[in-house]
């Protein structure tokens, strides 16, 4: 079937393919970031949601970029952390209607990285521990 395109933009098209309205999005990647019974969160805010959820370090991978080279620059520039990064798997985040496909990682043996977000970026880095039943 063939796909008639909406929309064609920065990090996204909108298609029809049939009755189908498809959404291609770039690949992201995401990481774990564990240190002792902590997990590393970022806080920004989302215009999509109209708030700042808790979320894991992640973001695009650029053009010629392979994931684990995005999962290791998104670390860095989100908490100005680095560390050894392992590939757990990768995901469609939601494959009802869109492509987007995530890699993620594991990041443990973390130091301290030139922290560079990006101009529009306000990240707020929290530390959370488990909390038991």
């Amino acid at each position: 079937m063939e796909r008639t395109y909406l929309y064609r933009g920065r990090i996204l098209n909108l298609a029809l393919e049939g009755r189908y309205e498809i959404v291609e999005h770039k690949p992201a990647v995401a990481v774990i970031a564990l240190k002792e019974s902590q997990m590393l969160f970022v806080r920004q805010m989302r215009p999509a949601v109209g708030l700042a959820p808790l979320e894991i370090p992640a973001g695009l991978i650029e053009p010629g970029e392979d994931p684990l080279e995005a999962a290791r620059r998104e670390l860095a520039e989100e908490t100005g952390l680095s560390g050894d990064l392992a590939y757990l798997f990768s995901f469609y985040v939601s494959p009802g209607f869109t492509d987007e496909k995530a890699y993620v990682f594991l990041a443990e043996n973390l130091r301290e990285a030139q922290a560079t977000p990006d101009e529009d970026e306000a990240i707020e880095v929290l530390w959370m521990r488990q909390k038991r039943p």
